[in-house]
């Protein structure tokens, strides 16, 4: 049995890294769509589930992770801006306010499935118009829901987190070590 990754995430490869295991990764062009008016937590663990439903397809003897993460604010959900725009848009959404990370989480072992979302409230200081102006100069905020990376330049703008920082970057190991255990031991 060997563990997969399915996802090309720098930052999901990364993190699943911290557990000490072997592990290869297996991108997946799952659906994204979501029907509106999703609440985002539900929206995050239904993108996991089909990701890593599509992996386990190609890999059915392995061991599947696979996630989605979710900037929201409103009750409206920040995806991966698509121009520098709307990154500056979202961002001056987020200044000076307290906004959800959610991660849906899908590990797979066969026909046995087990699925969590992990929810994060992030606080960001207020921000100025220049401060937004060399965000986007960075490029950090294009390949990131909500606009930002919290373990990057980003973090100058965060005031404070309740709940795992992991799962800000894209993946909460913690929860996830426990749930593959869980699963493994069945």
């Amino acid at each position: 049995m060997q563990l997969v990754l399915a996802s090309q995430s720098p930052r999901r490869k990364e993190l699943l890294g911290l557990l000490g295991r072997d592990f290869i990764t297996l991108p997946v062009d799952a659906d994204e769509t979501i029907p509106p008016g999703t609440p985002p937590a539900e929206a995050v663990e239904m993108l996991a589930q089909r990701k890593a439903r599509m992996a386990a397809s190609q890999r059915p003897e392995d061991l599947i992770v696979a996630a989605d993460t979710v900037v929201a604010i409103d009750g409206m959900i920040l995806g991966k801006p698509h121009s520098a725009q709307e990154a500056a848009a979202m961002l001056k959404r987020l200044s000076g306010r307290l906004h959800s990370v959610y991660t849906g989480v899908c590990v797979r072992y066969g026909e046995k499935e087990r699925s969590f979302v992990a929810h994060t409230q992030v606080e960001f200081y207020p921000m100025e118009e220049g401060e937004i102006r060399w965000y986007l100069e960075t490029g950090e905020p294009f390949d990131k829901a909500g606009a930002y990376g919290i373990q990057g330049y980003g973090a100058v703008f965060v005031k404070g987190i309740i709940g795992d920082y992991y799962n800000v970057m894209g993946l909460p190991i913690a929860r996830l070590r426990r749930e593959l255990r869980s699963l493994e031991q069945e």
